[in-house]
């Protein structure tokens, strides 16, 4: 939620003993520093980290100097949970000029690789809290709506221009932004669909004015709106081994808009269900929506490009904004995704930490109707209650070997560090199908 607030030494080899897996799972909440991946396993996480600044080109300019604290504490954080894979959210695109009028595109992606750098030489390559370095070759690093001035009035306050008309919610562009880091190579194949339009998606939940039921967004508004409030990913994961090659590993990243800051019309829990829709069609194969022009232009009708292939692999990564249970969003917006036939969702990662930061809020979290040791984000600075919103959710073909949140209690070694956001990261160790075979 926004707007409030190792070097890898091997590739991975055999798959796992069905032993070692089985242990790994059985353990429940892990304790605050999980043990390392064992060989054959693939941990991949997700990790609102809140890295976004009130103007554009702070964060860069900070995490340069070398001495972010903030920073500093999110590497940590990293390096005591030592994922292969990890999608950041809330990490602002560098975008060139915070004059949000003065937007262009080719502006925007001269230079986004010196903030990226800045984060994995200055900190994630040097140790943190005494841990060890960690180091990821590949990154995915892609434009975002968030600040990117729409023209319209989408608020409808009289104004054009302010961060609410944006396409996405945001100060200037990048704002909020998204950044996948990887040890494994990233295949030609990935996408991105940030300019797909809500109009595309079949049936659109437009939001409505519930005293008269008229439409929220003009006609107008509706032809032009995009559906992905920040984007959304589809990153093509090329993991070898000698000897053999695995099928490739789809990541879906995304970053739905929270469902509030809005008014009666709900327009944001709106844009937070079809986003996640988006994703669950995507994973469908539902040829009814428009589905969809990437952003290098590439057609659904072209086999290569529109939905994910009937039998690929794949894993759901991100702040989704969505609690299964609790929270203000609509009913039944996360449960497109967990209990989406192709989604193997019965693994949720827990912390001890989640419960006990709960049980000390309880103005705010004494109603919760879902287990406390599942909450990925902690509102309860900016006066909103503990919720589930973070998830890494693989497809049925994909074995969970474990997972967890990282939330270690207070006095545990790490939890420190974990205050660098209002989010937790989510981590699930993944045992892979070899090709040709589960």
């Amino acid at each position: 939620m926004h707007r409030n607030r190792q070097k890898q030494t091997t590739v991975l080899r055999a798959a796992a003993t069905l032993l070692s897996a089985t242990i790994i799972a059985a353990a429940g909440a892990q304790a605050a520093d999980p043990q390392a991946p064992a060989a054959g396993v693939l941990r991949v996480a997700t990790y609102n980290v809140a890295m976004y600044r009130q103007q554009a080109g702070q964060l860069q300019a900070e995490l340069l100097r070398g001495d972010s604290q903030q920073a500093k504490r999110i590497a940590e954080v990293i390096q005591r949970v030592r994922p292969h894979v990890i999608l950041l959210n809330e990490f602002d695109y560098a975008a060139g000029s915070s004059r949000r009028e003065n937007y262009d595109a080719a502006e925007f992606t001269r230079r986004p690789s010196e903030l990226v750098g800045a984060l994995k030489r200055l900190y994630l390559e040097r140790p943190q809290a005494g841990r060890e370095p960690i180091s990821f070759q590949h990154q995915f690093y892609k434009p975002v709506n968030t600040g990117v001035d729409s023209g319209l009035d989408l608020d409808k306050d009289g104004k054009t221009g302010g961060p609410a008309d944006a396409w996405g919610y945001g100060r200037y562009p990048g704002q909020y932004g998204m950044l996948l880091l990887s040890q494994f190579p990233i295949g030609p194949e990935s996408r991105t669909y940030q300019q797909m339009r809500w109009r595309e998606l079949a049936d659109p939940l437009w939001p409505r004015d519930p005293a008269t039921g008229e439409h929220f967004y003009s006609a107008e508004q509706r032809r032009a709106l995009r559906l992905a409030s920040k984007s959304f990913w589809d990153v093509e994961l090329l993991i070898e081994q000698p000897g053999a090659r695995r099928r490739p590993l789809r990541l879906l990243c995304a970053h739905p808009t929270p469902p509030g800051f809005d008014g009666p019309e709900d327009r944001n829990g709106c844009r937070n269900y079809d986003e996640i829709r988006m994703i669950a069609e995507y994973i469908s194969g539902d040829r009814q929506s428009r589905f969809p022009v990437d952003n290098d232009g590439h057609r659904s009708e072209d086999q290569q490009y529109g939905t994910l292939a009937p039998g690929a692999d794949f894993v759901v990564l991100g702040d989704l904004n969505a609690d299964p249970v609790d929270g203000n969003g609509r009913r039944g917006a996360i449960q497109q995704l967990l209990e989406h036939p192709r989604i193997n969702a019965g693994f949720i990662p827990t912390s001890e930490g989640g419960a006990a930061a709960s049980a000390e809020s309880t103005d705010r979290n004494g109603q919760h109707r879902g287990d406390p040791r599942h909450d990925t984000a902690d509102f309860g600075g900016d006066g909103y209650s503990n919720l589930r919103v973070d998830y890494v959710l693989p497809s049925r073909g994909i074995k969970v070997a474990g997972g967890g949140v990282y939330w270690p209690t207070p006095g545990e070694p790490g939890a420190e560090a974990i205050a660098a956001s209002d989010h937790r990261l989510v981590w699930l160790d993944l045992l892979l199908p070899q090709e040709g075979g589960e």
